[in-house]
């Protein structure tokens, strides 16, 4: 007998897994726009800010670089996982609907709840933050210039997202292919550039300090690493849209983290070769140390230049991706009324882009006093990611005849790496930063008295 609260959700049987009988989104995404909204969500500042504190715990090139690796391996073993998930449910919302159709239809809504006012507004304020930020290392702003632009580059992204999935996808496009061959230019030139390795300081496999590479300190690595990783998930937020989604989603997952994985591991090589072990350890940006060292004076713009770009690509996927959630909410009554409603012309969740966007501007305004309240952001995803491979293992054992057109590679063993990974960077976190993990924690509670409230306007509907 099902126990669960009728007005909370349609039952897992009320529609198939192919869509949500009331989406109205079109499925216009093929295989290279879901693989590179995938790389644009994920390769955004990281791999420039995070090298000089990974290399504080690990001040060995090899291991170094290992790490790097073992952190795309992990984010592999997530994306097994999701692909099963996404091509089985191919509808938008990703963890919301995995959520609720695994364990409750509140469980569902209250990682939906923390992934859009978490996870994506606080994303993309976070971006557009630092998009100004980067903009005022080439010109002088101000702080209220650099409010304003923030906001207005939050605006202007929200809109190409707003007049279309196409529109917003083929920017997308456009600045990830940017991305990857800039990426890849800077990597061939600076190796050509660089000294021969005879001529360079060489890294050491003792920190100036003395103290040795520790399993600690390597495991410590993995948090800023699979920090750097996130985003990896995106195509299956948008997969009603998505055409094809049972083989599109899985190949998607696989080649775009396989891309990301290798422009990682070779601009990390690029540091190693470029910089000496003192330079690259603590450095807040081996991306600029680098390309100064390369490039002299000018690498500095050089630098500049490359992380707006892509900063820039990773803001607009995250404005098209965080939209779909409160849409799917929406379109079960979990959220706001309006905001399941799609343009007439333009096909979009229009309601929820502006939602998004609203709540988004007012965090980047707290920004000016709070700059630490968007730390919590990490551990929310950690969250949801968690609860992704956990609501795997569920519907493994309680929906075992639905069709899946991809099942997980390693299952069972190869998603609980994921699970565990995350775990030990969850307990990290909450040790570390338990301020901004309890902030995390109320944001998702304080969803429970909506979820109470938008349950009883749905019941009222259906009377």
């Amino acid at each position: 007998m099902d126990t669960r609260d009728p007005h909370l959700a349609p039952p897992a049987a009320a529609y198939d897994g192919a869509a949500h009988p009331d989406d109205r989104l079109v499925r216009e995404l093929g295989f290279s726009d879901t693989t590179l909204l995938l790389v644009s969500s994920v390769i955004g500042a990281g791999i420039f800010l995070t090298p000089g504190v990974v290399a504080e715990t690990v001040p060995d090139p090899t291991l170094f670089l290992l790490a790097w690796l073992v952190g795309g391996c992990i984010s592999l073993a997530g994306a097994l996982g999701n692909a099963e998930l996404g091509a089985m449910f191919p509808r938008a919302g990703g963890d919301y609907v995995y959520l609720r159709e695994a364990f409750h239809p509140a469980a569902g809504f209250l990682v939906g709840w923390l992934s859009f006012f978490v996870i994506y507004a606080g994303t993309v304020a976070a971006l557009a933050t630092g998009f100004a930020d980067g903009v005022e290392r080439l010109l002088p702003l101000g702080s209220a210039g650099k409010i304003a632009l923030a906001i207005a580059v939050t605006l202007a992204t929200t809109w190409v997202n707003w007049v279309g999935i196409r529109t917003g996808a083929s920017f997308n496009n456009v600045t990830a292919v940017l991305k990857i061959g800039t990426l890849a230019l800077l990597v061939a030139v600076g190796w050509l550039l660089a000294p021969a390795p005879s001529t360079t300081p060489p890294l050491e496999g003792t920190s100036p300090e003395g103290s040795a590479v520790t399993a600690g300190g390597f495991a410590l690595a993995m948090s800023p690493i699979l920090f750097s990783y996130l985003g990896w998930n995106a195509p299956v937020y948008v997969a009603s849209e998505i055409r094809e989604p049972g083989t599109t989603i899985p190949r998607s997952l696989f080649v775009g983290l396989g891309i990301c994985t290798a422009l990682y591991l070779a601009m990390n090589a690029l540091y190693v070769r470029t910089l000496p072990l003192e330079h690259l350890i603590g450095a807040s940006d081996a991306g600029e140390a680098a390309a100064r060292s390369l490039f002299g004076g000018v690498g500095g713009i050089v630098a500049a230049i490359l992380i707006l770009l892509s900063v820039l690509g990773c803001l607009n996927a995250t404005i098209l991706v965080g939209p779909r959630i409160a849409y799917a909410m929406a379109l079960d009554g979990h959220f706001f009324p309006g905001a399941e409603r799609v343009h007439d012309h333009y096909r979009t969740p229009h309601v929820a882009l502006a939602a998004q966007a609203a709540f988004s501007i007012a965090l980047i305004l707290l920004l000016r006093r709070f700059p630490s309240v968007l730390d919590y952001t990490t551990f929310a995803i950690v969250l949801a990611t968690m609860a992704d491979i956990a609501a795997l293992y569920a519907l493994r054992v309680r929906q075992p005849a639905r069709p899946r057109p991809y099942r997980a590679w390693g299952y069972p063993l190869v998603p609980a790496l994921y699970f565990v990974a995350n775990g030990a960077i969850a307990i990290a976190l909450l040790r570390g930063r338990p301020l901004e993990c309890l902030i995390a924690l109320l944001v998702a509670a304080s969803g429970l008295p909506f979820l109470w409230v938008f349950s009883r306007m749905r019941a009222s509907r259906v009377r």
